[in-house]
């Protein structure tokens, strides 16, 4: 009996043992984790870790991203977003892109403060975009301007003749699919493509007259659509300030009282600051483990994207010649 009895007890202590490794693991498990989110930033946001600044990026050819209007809109529902900063490193793009931007972000400033800072470039779209913002900052070498719309095209028909190819086609009327890359542009495809254009111009100046108070007739080369530095940019009242995101920073404690030392959190289109709780978890363990890692796969991704753009329509785009 005495024996059964000592069994009985060692089994029982057996057990007590076992159930406070079991809990110290579950303890040390969930501390781990609050380290994780901790180091992810962006995590922490999304777990409702504290006020921050958000940050956002437009960078590369500008088009319409329904993803990156929804993120906006998150973003203005976040009760943890105290204010926004758009970094804009972009030559432009379609004009459409540029104006569902500028009509989203316009709607984020009615309720948190904006900011722009400008990159390498932000010129004609992304120029648009930056005036949706409530402060535009720019280094004093960033390429900006290019007030302007352009509508280009190909003429291959001579080359398609070289070729021994001709394209026929019937269509419903004399402006129906004119300009077209397959015949030589007459006058009234001329006439109106001319149209087009100077519609959608005479609107992106409108947008630089009353976002930035400014007679647009009053700087030099600005409605021929010449480009300028920041420092020029300054000068004729097209951005703020002259810095970078810590001068962005700087203004909106100044100026709009947000508080000072909040954190800037990247909110992207993939990971928007709505993660869920095992998504995000695994994400911030991989950023650990691989910290190079997703920031190659998030560039070689914006690479790819970039080579699948098709720009159509009314373009709103810098390039040197």
């Amino acid at each position: 009996m005495t024996l059964e009895a000592d069994a009985v007890l060692d089994r029982r202590r057996l057990r007590r043992r076992l159930m406070r490794w079991r809990i110290a693991a579950i303890i040390l498990a969930f501390l781990a984790l609050l380290v994780l989110v901790v180091q992810d930033e962006e995590l922490a946001a999304s777990m409702g870790f504290g006020e921050h600044i958000a940050r956002i990026k437009v960078e590369g050819l500008i088009r319409e991203n329904a993803k990156r209007i929804e993120l906006i809109d998150k973003l203005a529902k976040a009760g943890n977003v105290r204010a926004v900063i758009v970094y804009i490193n972009s030559p432009g793009g379609t004009t459409v892109g540029g104006e569902s931007l500028f009509v989203a972000l316009r709607k984020l400033s009615k309720k948190k403060p904006v900011v722009a800072v400008f990159g390498t470039i932000a010129t004609s779209a992304a120029y648009i975009v930056g005036l949706a913002t409530d402060h535009i900052v720019a280094r004093g070498n960033t390429i900006t301007g290019s007030v302007g719309v352009i509508f280009q095209w190909a003429e291959v028909h001579q080359l398609l003749q070289k070729l021994g190819v001709t394209v026929r086609e019937v269509k419903s009327g004399a402006l129906k699919a004119n300009p077209s890359m397959f015949a030589p542009l007459d006058e009234k495809g001329r006439a109106l493509a001319q149209e087009m254009v100077a519609e959608s111009q005479r609107w992106f100046v409108d947008l630089v007259r009353k976002r930035r108070s400014i007679d647009p007739a009053s700087v030099p080369g600005l409605e021929d659509g010449r480009i300028y530095s920041g420092r020029q940019a300054l000068r004729h009242r097209l951005i703020d300030a002259t810095g970078g995101e810590k001068a962005a920073i700087a203004w909106l404690e100044k100026e709009r009282k947000i508080a000072k030392g909040l954190s800037v959190v990247e909110w992207t289109i993939d990971g928007d600051g709505e993660l869920s709780w095992v998504k995000g978890a695994a994400s911030a363990l991989a950023s650990l483990l691989a910290q190079a890692a997703p920031r190659i796969a998030g560039i070689l991704a914006e690479i790819a994207e970039v080579q699948r753009i098709h720009l159509d329509g009314l373009l709103s785009i810098w390039h040197p010649r």
